[in-house]
């Protein structure tokens, strides 16, 4: 298997790869955050099923809506250097919510915000620290 893949003159990690990265980076930060806080609920039946149900859909509509929303939202963003991001990352994770009725609840908007901040961190340093460096190490 490639570990990076050329794509028009632009060179990407493979998706496979990717989608592992973001994978566990996303069950992370989903443990440590219903560790610390209770208004974050995973069905306790089944809750690493339903960590890993609401990772894949995390994954997916940030591959699908969150580019749709970005494009959207440049404005504000653009408005606020920023800072309007991890709102994005709020709206998807409320989709993903929504999506999973009772058994992923994000019941405080603070925590919902501190889960996107966090996710929205994760993100940059999956991308600084892990993607970008393999890519450069081929290159190279």
């Amino acid at each position: 298997m490639k570990v990076v893949v050329e794509n028009k003159g632009n060179e990407r990690l493979n998706r496979f790869l990717e989608w592992l990265l973001y994978f566990i980076s996303y069950l992370i930060v989903f443990y440590v955050i219903s560790l610390f806080f209770k208004s974050f609920y995973i069905d306790p039946k089944h809750p690493l099923f339903y960590s890993l149900i609401a990772t894949f859909l995390l994954y997916v509509l940030n591959k699908t809506v969150k580019p749709i929303l970005f494009t959207l939202t440049i404005p504000i963003t653009g408005i606020t250097l920023g800072l309007f991001y991890p709102f994005l990352n709020l709206f998807i994770l409320k989709l993903a919510d929504w999506m999973l009725g009772s058994h992923f609840n994000l019941l405080d908007f603070w925590v919902a915000l501190a889960i996107s901040i966090l996710i929205s961190v994760t993100n940059f340093l999956v991308e600084g620290l892990i993607i970008k460096p393999i890519i450069r190490r081929v290159q190279s």
